[in-house]
């Protein structure tokens, strides 16, 4: 039969999802491109805000008038199983605790027929982790996923080497948070990475999001790994909210001061990292001090990627209850508070970028005849022209916007 995955959310999902596809392969079944080609729809779901899971629900009701066989995983399978047996009755649920069952479930659904064999692409995420250590208040995927369960060297190991056999170049790590990865094992990332680099060859490895209190105490560990230039140069450290009171109430075992702390060890070793963050705007209880805090704080990091998203209360989380929820105006107005900030910042750091000549990594097609290459500190950069994917190049950044540099080929004798 052919199926076709669709996934959303996080890069832990959308690697989750590919774990699935290679299991329907190993059955036999066809991937295809489309869904219209497809006997079989494999939804990944996500449901971190209130927007994404109305996304999901209007998602499930066109595949039940399509009349075709469905599989639901991902986050919603979990903590929302009821809402898709309304709309999917026969579809096949799959929590993600419930992975390991896959293969069986789906052999007795859909058969098995001889093995197909899929190699690895240039880009692949190798997800390390379920679940976090968290007690965050407003967050539904911990819900979904659960205490950390982190997967053993060995297992890890083996799929990063058939990667890195296979020709893969860019490989993101990716949990729920990866700064925890092995707590549960008595082993820890640091460690989990240097035997990653041990395998010969040109590669590069992306590190997923990592929760400031996880990461500190393997910090030095991490930054010693991103001396051997096959490490990206890349941190991202979600802050959440400039303003410790609203720490505090999001369950966030950390402060703003202990965060910048953080980001400066990263920043007195390699000035030149890259550090990306996330930001919640609208909380419960959120003033308008706290706010002015949280802009402030953007200001002063002039991170090169602030992902800003508004506070959406999700069902069974403890924010959702809380006293003093934001009305939706004033924190759209806050939102866009921050965007403009961020978007300032983002530009006059990208700024800085041009005339810079750096070797980067050309990983995927972008729009109407470009590529994107990915400097060594995971700087996305434009570059007009049809270049193979997968290969290492000298490049000059011309120009700049505050989502990303443009840039050009040049000669080899030019290289940095």
């Amino acid at each position: 039969m052919r199926y076709f995955v669709e996934s959303y959310g996080c890069t832990m999902n959308r690697g989750e999802g590919e774990r699935l596809a290679r299991e329907m392969d190993a059955l036999g079944h066809e991937r295809v491109l489309s869904e219209a080609d497809a006997d079989i729809i494999i939804l990944n779901t996500c449901t971190v805000v209130d927007a994404t899971e109305k996304k999901m629900i209007r998602r499930m009701g066109e595949l039940g008038k399509a009349e075709k066989d469905v599989i639901v995983s991902g986050c919603m399978a979990k903590v929302q199983a009821a809402r898709i047996g309304v709309r999917l009755p026969d579809a096949m649920i799959l929590p993600p605790d419930e992975y390991g069952l896959f293969p069986g479930k789906a052999e007795s659904a859909f058969g098995r027929m001889s093995p197909l064999q899929r190699g690895y692409g240039i880009q692949e995420i190798l997800p390390i982790a379920q679940g976090c250590l968290g007690r965050c208040t407003y967050c539904i995927t911990k819900l979904a996923r659960g205490r950390l369960i982190s997967r053993s060297e060995d297992e890890i190991i083996s799929d990063f080497k058939n990667m890195i056999e296979s020709g893969t170049k860019e490989i993101f790590l990716t949990a729920q948070d990866t700064a925890c990865y092995g707590r549960d094992l008595g082993s820890d990332l640091p460690g989990l990475l240097r035997r990653m680099l041990e395998f010969e060859g040109e590669y590069r490895i992306r590190l997923g999001m990592t929760n400031p209190d996880a990461l500190d105490p393997v910090l030095d560990g991490i930054l010693e790994c991103m001396e051997d230039p096959r490490m990206y140069r890349f941190l991202h450290i979600p802050l959440q909210s400039g303003s410790n009171r609203i720490l505090r109430k999001m369950g966030r075992n950390y402060t703003v001061t202990r965060f910048m702390g953080i980001v400066n060890r990263a920043r007195e070793r390699f000035p030149d990292i890259s550090i990306s963050t996330d930001m919640i705007t609208g909380f419960p209880g959120e003033t308008d001090e706290d706010h002015r805090k949280s802009a402030a704080l953007i200001r002063k990091l002039k991170a090169d990627t602030v992902n800003i998203t508004r506070f959406s209360a999700r069902p069974g989380t403890e924010a959702a209850t809380m006293e003093g929820q934001v009305a939706g105006g004033i924190s759209k107005d806050r939102s866009a508070d921050l965007t403009r900030i961020k978007m300032t910042v983002e530009d006059e750091g990208n700024h800085l970028m041009v005339g810079k000549k750096v070797r980067a990594l050309v990983s995927e097609k972008g729009k109407r005849g470009t590529v994107i290459a990915r400097t060594d500190n995971y700087r996305p950069v434009g570059i007009a022209g049809d270049l193979p994917l997968g290969i290492f190049i000298p490049i000059e950044i011309t120009g700049s916007s505050p989502t990303h540099l443009l840039g050009r080929q040049i000669n080899m004798s030019n290289q940095c």
